[in-house]
C-alpha cells in the first residue's frame, strides 16, 4: 500500500472505538427478511444442540441432568443473542447506514490499492490521473465519517446533549464539492464520483440525526445539488 493511502482505511477496531458497537453485533440490512433468515439459522443451531444433547444422554444416561443444563443454557444463549441483535438493529438503523457508508468508503481505498498493484506490475496505462485530488476527497470523506460515527454515538447515548450542540452536524461536503471533476470518464472521475456518493450518504444520516422530521426534504435537496454538480 502506498504511503498516501496508508491510514485512510477505517479499520474494524477503529469502527468499534468510534461507534461503541461492532458491525458484527447488528444485522445488516435491518429488514424483516434478514431477521427471518437469521432466525431460521438460530432454529437450525438449536436443533443441532438438541440432537447433541440426546446423543450424550444416551451415551451417559446417569449424567442426564448435567447435559440438560449445559444444552439448555446454550439454547437460551442463542435465543437471547438473536433477540438482542434484532432489537439493536431495529433501534440503530442510522448506525447501520453509517456502517454501510464505511464499507463503501473502504471499498474505494481497496480499489485504489489494487489499481496501484496493477500499475506496479508494469501496466502504466492504469495510473490514476490527479491522484492528489482523489486522496484529498477521500480524506474529507473520512473526516465526515468519523464525525458522523461519533455524533451518532453521542446521540444514541445522550440525546439531550446532541440537541444543544448543533455544531456537531457540520460536514465537509461543501469543501468536497469544490473539488472539480474534469474528466468523469477517467479513473479519477469515477473514484471522485463514488466518494461523493458516500459523502451524500453520510450527510443524509447526519441530517436525519439532527432533524428526523425534515430528513426527506433535506435529502432531496442534497441529491438535487449533487445532480447539478455531476452535470457540469
Amino acid at each position: 500500500m502506498r504511503s498516501d493511502i496508508q491510514g485512510l482505511e477505517i479499520t474494524v477496531g477503529e469502527l468499534k472505538h468510534l461507534s461503541g458497537a461492532g458491525p458484527d453485533r447488528l444485522y445488516r440490512p435491518a429488514t424483516t427478511t434478514k431477521f427471518a433468515r437469521e432466525g431460521l439459522k438460530t432454529v437450525g443451531l438449536i436443533i443441532l444442540v438438541l440432537i447433541s444433547c440426546l446423543l450424550l444422554v444416551m451415551i451417559f444416561p446417569r449424567a442426564y441432568l448435567f447435559w440438560f443444563a449445559i444444552h439448555l443454557t446454550a439454547i437460551a444463549g442463542l435465543i437471547f443473542e438473536d433477540v438482542w441483535k434484532i432489537r439493536c438493529s431495529r433501534q440503530n438503523k442510522h448506525l447501520i447506514n453509517l456502517f454501510d457508508d464505511v464499507d463503501r468508503y473502504n471499498g474505494i481505498i481497496k480499489a485504489i490499492e489494487i489499481n496501484d498493484q496493477i500499475e506496479d506490475a508494469g501496466n502504466s496505462g492504469v495510473k490514476i490521473g490527479g491522484r492528489s485530488k482523489v486522496i484529498q476527497a477521500l480524506q474529507l470523506i473520512r473526516d465526515d465519517l468519523v464525525r458522523a460515527l461519533k455524533t451518532e454515538r453521542i446521540f444514541r447515548e445522550n440525546k439531550k446533549f446532541v440537541a444543544t450542540n448543533s455544531e456537531l452536524f457540520t460536514t465537509n461536503l461543501i469543501s468536497l464539492n469544490a473539488l472539480q471533476i474534469s474528466d468523469r470518464a477517467s479513473e479519477q472521475g469515477r473514484l471522485l464520483n463514488e466518494a461523493l456518493q458516500v459523502a451524500l450518504g453520510v450527510q443524509a444520516e447526519m441530517k436525519k440525526l439532527q432533524n428526523p422530521d425534515s430528513a426527506k426534504k433535506k435529502t432531496w435537496k442534497i441529491l438535487v445539488r449533487y445532480a447539478a454538480l455531476v452535470s457540469t
